[in-house]
């Protein structure tokens, strides 16, 4: 689980008839405060990293060449044609980001959660934005934003992962697993109970267990089930992941080799006439979600944020130093 750092607390004041002496010691206080929440933070983040080593991989869907039943894996014509990519090394969460580091970000930045004018929505949100140890919810906006100033307060070079770093970081470092759990396979006791990604009757316990009423749609805890083999966890469900990506549903035929970044500009537009960003994994978890190499596109400024969580990484090819306890 990942550690707990203290959030902002309330300034204890001394009484003082003198207002003038009094406000720059709440000043000081507040700045104190800020920059040891800040710097827990940044450690917390830092200690959460997984460093991937580059390498060379086909990405796509490999279930004809080279999948267990030499059968296309994905019914969807855009995890295809399979195709050679070269990546640089990085570093990537092995968490998704948690309310309780997003809620802290939003709060050090003076900040707000976004509302919604839908008010059963309104209730969803409420509900997942409780517990500190669940997933955050967001925009690929606001996603984008919150690794651009772990950034700026790290002097790290995080990022949304592009698509072929998500790919191939789930996929272990680009073996052909199908999905991103402990053994690249999902594993079941029946269809609504899990065993190392959660099935409907898992997240329909746990909300009613904290008395949630978000019920199957519930997400949980983000180190509730075993990572795949390179540490990383929850690349199975728990939430679809921004990424950087431009989604384009035939950038596969002419994806560059090295280091791909997808389109350089807007693409694809939904039904609304919505350019659309790409989100990988899966809004729950459950048989025949979450597969490595499925593509899914969003309007990147959605209201429907209830599924769609993110985890940044780091464009170095050292690993990053951890942060002292």
């Amino acid at each position: 689980m990942p550690k707990h750092f203290l959030l902002l607390v309330p300034l204890l004041l001394t009484a003082c008839d003198n207002n003038s002496v009094a406000k720059p010691t709440v000043e000081a206080g507040e700045s104190q405060q800020h920059r040891a929440g800040l710097q827990n933070l940044i450690r917390q983040v830092k200690n959460n990293l997984v460093f991937v080593e580059g390498g060379e991989f086909l990405m796509g869907d490999f279930g004809r060449e080279y999948g267990p039943e030499k059968i296309q894996l994905d019914t969807e014509k855009d995890s295809k044609p399979l195709h050679k990519v070269t990546l640089s090394s990085y570093s990537i969460s092995k968490f998704k980001t948690t309310n309780q580091e997003y809620q802290l970000y939003l709060k050090l930045n003076k900040l707000q959660l976004k509302a919604t004018n839908n008010s059963l929505r309104q209730e969803y949100f409420d509900a997942l934005n409780k517990l500190p140890d669940t997933p955050a919810h967001m925009d690929w906006y606001d996603a984008e934003k919150y690794c651009a100033w772990l950034g700026k307060v790290s002097g790290l070079p995080f990022a949304l992962p592009t698509e072929a770093q998500w790919e191939y970081a789930a996929r272990s470092r680009g073996q052909f697993f199908i999905v991103g759990t402990n053994s690249g396979v999902l594993e079941m006791n029946g269809i609504q109970r899990g065993i190392n990604i959660s099935g409907s009757l898992d997240r329909k316990n746990f909300a009613k267990k904290f008395g949630l009423t978000t019920g199957t749609m519930t997400t949980l805890p983000v180190d509730s089930y075993p990572p795949n083999p390179l540490g990383i966890y929850d690349m199975a469900g728990n939430g679809y992941e921004w990424v950087n990506d431009w989604y384009d549903p035939d950038y596969y035929k002419n994806s560059p080799s090295e280091n791909p970044k997808g389109p350089y500009k807007p693409i694809h537009k939904d039904y609304k006439d919505n350019y659309t960003k790409v989100l990988r994994g899966a809004g729950f978890s459950g048989p025949f979600n979450g597969l490595t190499i499925a593509r899914f596109k969003q309007n990147p400024g959605t209201e429907i944020i209830i599924d769609k969580t993110v985890r940044c990484v780091v464009n170095s090819p050292q690993p990053v130093k951890q942060g002292r306890e």
